[in-house]
């Protein structure tokens, strides 16, 4: 019997192009929507390959029960030894940007200078640690929600006090030193399976934080709509960049099959990286200028795994 890959996933928006993929290449799938759910731990999973899109901007769209939920749900999994693409430490790492910036600076990696806040009453101490410019933003990463500038503590402070203030879902806060990029951009690093798909510059004119999915709604002011003058591919980015061997082995520590890593350059050309996607979106206008086909990649991966399976299931 063709094995089949079970697709988990909470944002049907983002499904149309690997359904494409997956369709070409006649791999056999089944959707499951993520929002909460029962798991009865005296059962076996269904046989197959799990392919992980939840994302850790779930809670904005409702779905942060589907989070803890996949919590679980991943390490039921992978205890009846179902290969899962973005498995549960995976998961755990794209949930937490402490974790993130733990297992970056484990491989060498340059990051931001970060302070973990727990606690609403705790901010305004913590940000007299900081050097000013510094940005909040959330543990719990989700199309920057939280993501604010500050150039001065009064305006913290009075930020803290107020209504604006949007708390993170686990309730950590993070202070990140700001780092000012050079020819206002960011960079984003595609990779799939420890290989480079390409590699694109974010504009950060309207903020600094930026998703390149193209469907998302109106209002997310860091997460636009088709706007394809925000991103373009990064041709000076090549395959043997030192990040790319680095990043690979942070993806190969942390069981990530499929990851965008955002990096900045600063005016002094250091670079440092802060931000890990799993459930990563390509942008279809970079993939038309870079000719490759993102979720070409990730169906190509789950092919491979599940032609393992069959051999698995012949024996």
């Amino acid at each position: 019997m063709t094995p089949t890959l079970h697709i988990l996933f909470e944002n049907d928006a983002w499904l149309p192009p690997l359904e494409k993929a997956l369709q070409e290449r006649g791999v056999r799938y089944e959707l499951h929507f993520m929002d909460g759910g029962t798991l009865d731990l005296s059962k076996a999973p269904p046989e197959g390959v799990y392919l992980n899109r939840m994302s850790p901007s779930s809670h904005t769209r409702g779905h942060q029960g589907g989070v803890q939920h996949v919590r679980d749900l991943l390490l039921w999994l992978e205890a009846h030894g179902r290969r899962v693409i973005n498995g549960s430490r995976a998961f755990e790492l794209e949930l937490s940007k402490v974790r993130q910036d733990l297992s970056l600076r484990a491989a060498g990696i340059r990051t931001p200078r970060t302070i973990a806040v727990v606690g609403r009453e705790n901010l305004k101490a913590a940000a007299r640690r900081m050097e000013l410019p510094f940005i909040t933003k959330h543990n719990q990463g989700g199309k920057g929600l939280g993501v604010k500038l500050f150039r001065d503590l009064q305006a913290f402070d009075a930020y803290i006090d107020g209504d604006e203030f949007i708390p993170d879902p686990g309730g950590v806060t993070l202070l990140q030193q700001y780092i000012k990029p050079a020819g206002e951009h960011i960079t984003r690093v595609e990779l799939v399976d420890g290989e480079l798909v390409y590699a694109m510059h974010s504009s950060t004119e309207n903020g600094f934080e930026l998703c390149p999915a193209v469907e998302c709604s109106a209002d997310d002011a860091f997460c636009p709509i088709g706007d394809s003058g925000k991103f373009r591919l990064a041709s000076d980015f090549r395959a043997d960049d030192p990040l790319v061997a680095r990043y690979a082995k942070v993806m190969a520590a942390n069981g990530i099959d499929v990851a965008g890593i955002e990096f900045v350059t600063d005016e002094q050309g250091q670079r440092y990286t802060y931000d890990i996607n799993g459930t990563t979106n390509f942008n279809p206008d970079v993939e038309a200028e870079a000719r490759v086909e993102g979720m070409a990649s990730v169906a190509r991966l789950a092919q491979r795994l599940l032609a393992g399976e069959y051999a698995l299931s012949a024996k």
